[in-house]
Order: C-alpha cells, then structure tokens, then sequence
C-alpha cells in the first residue's frame, strides 16, 4: 500500500504526515510505505486544488485539511478489506 502526502511543507502538511506514520503503525500495516509529494506540479497531476490531502494508492481520499489519525485508520483498513 502507498500512501502520499500531498503538500509543500506547510504546518499541516507535515501534521498530516505525522498522522499517516502513526495511523500506519495503529492499522498494522507493515506493508505501507508514506512518502510526501512536495512538488506543486505532481500535487496538481492528483487534481488536487487544497493541501494538505492524502491518497492511497494514487487516488485521493482527503483533501483541504488535516484528518484525525483514527479517520485515517479507517480508510486505510477499509482499503485493505476491498
């Protein structure tokens, strides 16, 4: 499972990191790997207008703020159950 961060570096774009790592320690998921895109032009190619926004798998799944670490949880064990 990949999941991006998708942000310049802003505060909440590193907060959303930060909630990503540990959601992926919570779920179990030793498989996942979190890498962060800062390059506007590779966030742009997501058609993402807002940041921070996180996708998994290359498909967007929050985008404009900054999501609790149990919401990420959530979306990353009901990805794993498809």
């Amino acid at each position: 499972m990949k999941i991006q961060v998708l942000g310049t570096g802003c505060a909440k774009c590193e907060k959303l990191a930060e909630h990503a790592h540990q959601a992926v320690e919570r779920a179990g998921l030793t498989d996942a790997a979190v890498e962060k895109v800062k390059d506007l032009k590779e966030i742009m190619a997501f058609g993402v207008m807002k940041t921070p926004a996180l996708a998994v798998d290359g498909e967007v799944k929050i985008s404009g703020r900054v999501p609790e670490v149990e919401e990420i949880v959530d979306i990353l064990k009901g990805i794993k159950q498809a």
